[in-house]
Formats: structure tokens, sequence, C-alpha cells
């Protein structure tokens, strides 16, 4: 079976979750937890040598870490990547959207407030909220004329960018500002197979199990 090395609040590993959790493929997860560290141990280091989740690893031995490679790979051969070459292009394009231009910012902030470390990064927030306000309104141009961000379905490039998205109000961002953005989260939960970023999935399993 399929394993899945996770922290339960990060968005980038609910992208892997909610992927899995649509394709109906069964997994075990192992959770662990990088405020304390635990990435960072050798048994962790051994498989991922970046010392970061999400890591996927099959029972092979085969292991991909970086939650958009593996959100391509899982897709792989299923509507939710695109065959069309423009549109998978499409869809590639706005998973490094999310990668450099969202998730340092918007999934930056949501971590300060998460672990108590905004007072620590007081001087640095203002230039991190407006650049992560520069990427929601990005998304809100593209979505008032488009239903998704790939070939007007739902798709990667949807998971990739409504895992910090939808939790953007946790670090203080306005959503209530974004309505095309709003109406589109709507529609990300309303698809088949959804779960929530709370949601206990996988069997639960361990590092060294």
């Amino acid at each position: 079976m399929l394993r899945l090395y996770d922290f339960w609040e990060s968005g980038n590993c609910y992208k892997v979750r909610l992927l899995l959790s649509q394709l109906r493929i069964p997994f075990e997860r192992v959770a662990l937890d990088i405020l304390a560290g635990e990435t960072r141990r050798p048994a962790f280091l051994a498989k991922n040598p970046n010392g970061r989740v999400p890591l996927v690893e099959w029972p092979d031995g085969r292991r991909l870490a970086e939650s958009n490679a593996i959100l391509v790979y899982l897709a792989e051969g299923t509507p939710l990547l695109p065959a069309d070459a423009f549109e998978r292009a499409q869809a590639l394009q706005w998973m490094f959207f999310e990668q450099y231009s969202h998730e340092p910012y918007i999934a930056v902030v949501r971590f300060w407030h998460f672990a108590g470390l905004v007072e620590t990064n007081r001087a640095a927030l203002p230039d991190k909220v407006e650049r992560g306000y520069q990427a929601l309104a990005v998304m809100e141009r593209h979505l008032a004329a488009h239903a998704f961000f790939a070939g007007e379905r739902y798709t990667v490039a949807d998971i990739a960018l409504y895992a910090y998205t939808h939790v953007a109000g946790e670090g203080g961002f306005e959503l209530r500002r974004f309505p095309a953005v709003e109406r589109w989260l709507a529609r990300v939960r309303d698809q088949p197979g959804h779960v929530a970023i709370t949601d206990e999935v996988g069997t639960p399993a361990s590092l060294d199990g």
C-alpha cells in the first residue's frame, strides 16, 4: 500500500490526501510533527534528505517528494490531469504559480499565525500579506471568466490552489473581497470524493512500521 508521510495542518500534505481520496487510492498515513522537528530526524532524512513532507513511498521502495510533483504523478491517466498537451501545460502553469507566487505568502502567513510566529516576523508581515493579496487578485481575474483553472474542468491545478486558498482566512486574508474565488471554492468542495483538511483519512502507520 502507498504510504504518505504527512503533517495534518499542512496544505501541501492536504493536496495529496485530497487527491488520494478522490481517486479512491488506499494509503497509510505516517503523521510527523514538523514543529517538533520530526522531519529532521535521521530516520526520515534517510527517506527524504530535504527533510520535508509530503513524501509518498511505494512498497517497492520508490519515493516521491514535492506536493505538486506527487499530484501530477498520481493523476496520470485520470481526468484530473489533462491529456491535451496545451491544457496540461495550463494546469502546470497554475501549479507553478501556486508554488512561486501563492504558497510563499498565503501559506507562510497562515503558518506564522498557527505557530505563534507573527510577532517574530512582524517586520516581514506587511510584504507577505500584500503579495498574498496580489496572488488572490490574479486568481480572481481568472475565475471571473472561468469555472476552473485548466481546460474548464476540475484538475490537479484546482487541488493545488485550493489547499491553501480555502484556509487563507486562518492567516487573516479576507476572502470575501474575492467573490469569484469564493464561488470557485464552493465548486471544489462539491467535487466527488472531497475531504476536508481536518478529515481523518488514511490508515495510521508509523515511521518505523
